[in-house]
């Protein structure tokens, strides 16, 4: 096989990845109204254990779980984070899982953040934005539950269970969670060891 051969064959393979890569991560677009109307339930954990995962220390916070809609998702391989959280997920449930809400908005994530802007009118209160969504850095409880939340799509509507943790590396590195729903910027993401991951 001649250079050029084995040029154009390396291109029609990658082509075909890149085809592939898109129509897995193709948004879902559900019916209208609020798929995940539900509030998440946290339940804080008093003078719990680290637990050891990889280079990090896990100190559980609070059990959690969440049913709600993805509105973004971001995946991260080379950031300080990466080795504990190679994804994360902006999460809306209530109002901001609707449709006709989410039409309203441009939502982006980047650099661990989650971004939304108005197109014109905010459809609800800002207030509701805030309380209603979240970026969410999860991280794998084992390679099975990372398989899983590699599949996951925009648009899905998927219950999270585990544990919000704060985390420490080695190294001296250091994450913490939020614990409330209504703080915003930075320190306002969960950290979520996710244990059980269902679509619904």
């Amino acid at each position: 096989m001649d250079a050029r051969t084995a040029l154009l064959a390396a291109l029609a393979v990658l082509g075909t990845y890149s085809a592939w890569q898109r129509w897995e991560s193709r948004p879902v677009h559900p019916l209208d109204g609020a798929l995940a109307p539900d509030e998440p339930v946290q339940t804080d954990i008093e003078r719990a254990a680290p637990v050891r995962h990889g280079r990090w220390l896990l100190t559980p916070r609070a059990s959690y779980e969440i049913t709600a809609r993805i509105l973004g998702r971001e995946d991260y391989r080379f950031d300080r984070l990466a080795d504990l959280v190679p994804e994360d997920l902006a999460l809306g449930w209530g109002p901001m899982s609707d449709n006709h809400v989410l039409a309203a908005f441009d939502i982006s994530q980047g650099a661990r953040f989650y971004t939304w802007r108005p197109r014109g009118l905010l459809p609800i209160a800002r207030e509701d934005v805030i309380v209603h969504s979240a970026n969410t850095h999860v991280i794998p409880a084992d390679a099975r539950i990372g398989s899983e939340l590699a599949r996951l799509r925009v648009g899905q509507v998927v219950h999270l269970a585990g544990t919000l943790v704060d985390a420490v590396r080695d190294d001296g590195a250091w994450l913490r969670t939020s614990l409330a729903r209504t703080d915003s910027g930075a320190g306002a993401c969960e950290v979520m060891l996710v244990e059980s991951v269902e679509v619904r």
